[in-house]
């Protein structure tokens, strides 16, 4: 009997999960939750981790788990994610080493005034050093932020 190999095909999934969405990357000084309490009180959002999306990838024959901390805007069905870059001297996205922080923005549109009056209000927390905008064609490993 001749055996059939089925694999995945996760394109059309992450087209849809990335549809409409805004991804920045920031460099910080600061551990995440310490960012996260700043981008919480300085900020007035509501980031929390979600242990329910938390990334969790095999590599080196070991398990690492990558932080995601959620905010769902109050007022619109935005909804924010905070993904933790690092993890153990591992990162989620090995094209992007020099980021610490990926900031996702979906589930409703995001104009390019928020995105800079996000940005903005980045600058204003302590330790961040840079922030940049990520194309969906930068990113080279787009499923790792898929859950």
């Amino acid at each position: 009997m001749a055996t059939v190999k089925l694999s995945l095909n996760t394109d059309q999934i992450t087209e849809e999960f990335f549809e409409d969405t805004k991804l920045l990357g920031i460099v910080t000084t600061v551990k995440d939750y310490k960012f996260c309490w700043n981008l919480n009180n300085l900020l007035e959002l509501d980031f929390r981790i979600n242990h329910e999306i938390e990334i969790k990838l095999k590599r080196k024959r070991r398990l690492y788990f990558f932080s995601v901390y959620e905010y769902r805007d109050p007022n619109s069905s935005l909804c924010h994610y905070l993904y933790n870059n690092l993890h153990d001297g591992e990162f989620l996205l090995p094209e992007f080493k020099h980021l610490d922080f990926l900031w996702l923005m979906k589930n409703d549109t995001v104009t390019d005034d928020y995105l800079e009056q996000v940005k903005a209000w980045l600058r204003e927390i302590p330790g961040v050093q840079l922030i940049t905008e990520l194309t969906n064609e930068k990113i080279k490993n787009k499923d790792y932020l898929i859950f």
